[in-house]
C-alpha cells in the first residue's frame, strides 16, 4: 500500500473517528477505502461496549446521577469504541441538540439522549427530530413541560426552528417568522413529562415523556404556509421537508465532519464554503428521504472530503480521545479517568454542559492563549510517556528503518506514527536541525526511546498538529 493510502486512512479515522494508531490504519487501508467506509457506516456490524464490565470497575458511572462520572464514561467510550463514528455522530448531534447539565432534571437524562443518538442518529432525520421532541431531556431543557393550552412558552418552538432544523435563514433570507415560533409553539401543547419518581427507596427512575390531550391547543394553526389543526407531529413533518432544512443539516454536517464553516449565526448571510459540496448533500438529503446514513456516504466517499485534510481544528475532545487511543492509554477502566475528562473541560468543552443553546462555536474559536497550552502540554505529555504502550510501538516502529537513521528518517517516522501528518517547510526544517542537534540517531541506543518521545513533543506542539 502506498503512503498516500494510509495518509487518506488516517484522515478518515480522524474525521468519522476519533484516529487510529497506525498499525489500524495499515489494516483498514488494506481493506480498502470504501470498504471501511461502508464498515463505519454500518456500526452494528462492531461488537458494543460491555458496559456491563465497565460499572464493575467504575461503579460510580452507574447511578449516572453526576456530571463528572457521566462526563468520565463517555470520554472512555470515544477512547476505546469499536464503532467509532456511532460514537463520532453522537458527539455532532451533542452540538447542534443541545441540552446542557446547568438544567437537567436529572443527570440519567442525558445519558439516555446520548443512547438516542448513537441509535437513531444516523437513521432518518425525520425520526431523529420527533424522538427529539419527545425526549424527556430536552422537554425539561427548552420548557415545553412549561408550555400549556392559551399561556405557551416558545423556548422549544423557536429553537426547534432556529438552531435544530431551519435555521434563521439562508442566501439572505429569513426562514421563518415570529408567527411561525408561536403556531409551533402550540402546537406542541401537551407534549411534556411525566414526574420522575424519588431516589429513595430503590433508586431514582427516569421521567418519561407523556402526551396531555387535556392541555393541548386543537385550534386552527397556521406554520410555514400550511394551515390545520397542527399538532407537534405535523410541524415535523412540515419542518423536514423544507429546503432550508437540507441546507441546515448539509452545513452542519460539512462544518463538523469536512472543513471549518463560520458560525451558525452568519448562516443566513455567508454562502457555504462549498457550495457544490453543499448541493451534493442537499440533494441526498431529499433523494434518500432524509437519511443521515446515506449523506454520510456521499461525504465520506466524495472528493471534497478527501481533499479536505487538515482543513478542520480538532475539538478538544477529539484532541485528548485521540491522543488516548494512539499512545494506547485507558484502554481499561482505571483510576485517572476524571483528570482526562476534565482536560477537556480545561480546553473549552465541557461535555454534557454547554454554555448555551447554541452550543460550542467551533473552528478557530477552540484556540486562545489558555487553551492552547492546555492542549500543548497535554499531548506533550501523552506522547512523551515511553511507558505507553502506543508510544512503545511507535519508537519500535521508527526503529526499523535502521541501526543508523537520518534526521528525516526520524522526522518522518514520527509524522505516519502520529497519522500522517504534513508540515510547512519552515517547521519541518526546525525539527530537522533538532533530530540532528544530538548526533547520531541510532535505533539501538539506550536514548533512542527519548530521542523519538521528544521529536513526538516537538510534533505535538506545533500549529500544524492542531488540526485533523
Amino acid at each position: 500500500m502506498s503512503d498516500q493510502d494510509i495518509s487518506l486512512m488516517a484522515h478518515l479515522m480522524r474525521r468519522a473517528g476519533f484516529g487510529a494508531p497506525l498499525e489500524e490504519l495499515q489494516a483498514r487501508a488494506a481493506k480498502g477505502y470504501d470498504a471501511t467506509v461502508d464498515e463505519l457506516l454500518d456500526p452494528e456490524s462492531q461488537p458494543p461496549m460491555e458496559r456491563d464490565i465497565m460499572m464493575r470497575y467504575k461503579t460510580e458511572w452507574l447511578s449516572q446521577a453526576g456530571l463528572e462520572g457521566q462526563q468520565e464514561e463517555w470520554t472512555f467510550r470515544m477512547i476505546n469504541t469499536k464503532r467509532p463514528l456511532e460514537e463520532k455522530i453522537a458527539l455532532f448531534w451533542h452540538g447542534v441538540f443541545v441540552t446542557g447539565h446547568a438544567k437537567c432534571e436529572y443527570p440519567r437524562q442525558q445519558m439516555l439522549e446520548l443512547e438516542m443518538f448513537r441509535t437513531v442518529g444516523m437513521g432518518s432525520f425525520h425520526d431523529l427530530l420527533m424522538d427529539l421532541s419527545k425526549d424527556p431531556a430536552m422537554v425539561f431543557y427548552l420548557d415545553n413541560c412549561m408550555s400549556h393550552k392559551g399561556a405557551i412558552n416558545e423556548n422549544w418552538g423557536r429553537e426547534l426552528l432556529e438552531l435544530f432544523s431551519l435555521g434563521v435563514g439562508m442566501d439572505g433570507e429569513f426562514n421563518y417568522s415570529e408567527d411561525d415560533v408561536k403556531e409551533a409553539a402550540r402546537a406542541f401543547t401537551g407534549w411534556t413529562v411525566t414526574n420522575s419518581i424519588p431516589r429513595y427507596p430503590y433508586g431514582k427512575y427516569e421521567a418519561k415523556f407523556m402526551f396531555d390531550p387535556h392541555d393541548h391547543d386543537d385550534d386552527e394553526k397556521t406554520f410555514l404556509g400550511e394551515t390545520g389543526n397542527l399538532n407537534g407531529e405535523d410541524i415535523v413533518d412540515i419542518v423536514v421537508k423544507q429546503p432550508a432544512t437540507a441546507r441546515f443539516i448539509a452545513r452542519h454536517l460539512y462544518n463538523f465532519f469536512v472543513a471549518d464553516e463560520p458560525q451558525v449565526p452568519a448562516w443566513k448571510d455567508t454562502p457555504p464554503r462549498d457550495p457544490e459540496a453543499i448541493k451534493q448533500l442537499e440533494d441526498e438529503y431529499f433523494r434518500s428521504n432524509y437519511d443521515i446514513t446515506s449523506m454520510l456516504r456521499v461525504l465520506l466517499k466524495s472528493d471534497f472530503f478527501k481533499n479536505a485534510k487538515f482543513a478542520k481544528i480538532k475539538s478538544p475532545a477529539e484532541t485528548v480521545a485521540g491522543t488516548l487511543r494512539l499512545v494506547g492509554d485507558f484502554k481499561f477502566p482505571k483510576p485517572g479517568m476524571d483528570a482526562m475528562a476534565l482536560t477537556i473541560r480545561y480546553m473549552g468543552q465541557d461535555l454534557l454542559n454547554p454554555p448555551t443553546v447554541e452550543g460550542w462555536h467551533t473552528g478557530r474559536e477552540w484556540i486562545d492563549s489558555g487553551t492552547l497550552v492546555e492542549r500543548i502540554n497535554f499531548t506533550a505529555d501523552q506522547v512523551g510517556n515511553i511507558n505507553h504502550p502506543g508510544v512503545k510501538n511507535i519508537i519500535s516502529r521508527v526503529g526499523e528503518a535502521g541501526s543508523v537513521l537520518t534526521a528525516d528518517q526520524l522526522v518522518d517516522g514520527c509524522l505516519e506514527n502520529l497519522g500522517a501528518y504534513q508540515l510547512a517547510n519552515e517547521t519541518r526544517n526546525q525539527l530537522l536541525e533538532l533530530a540532528a542537534g544530538d548526533g547520531e540517531i541510532r535505533s539501538d541506543a539506550e536514548g533512542f526511546p527519548v530521542r523519538v518521545a521528544t521529536m513526538l513533543q516537538s510534533i505535538v506542539a506545533t500549529t500544524e498538529y492542531l488540526f485533523a
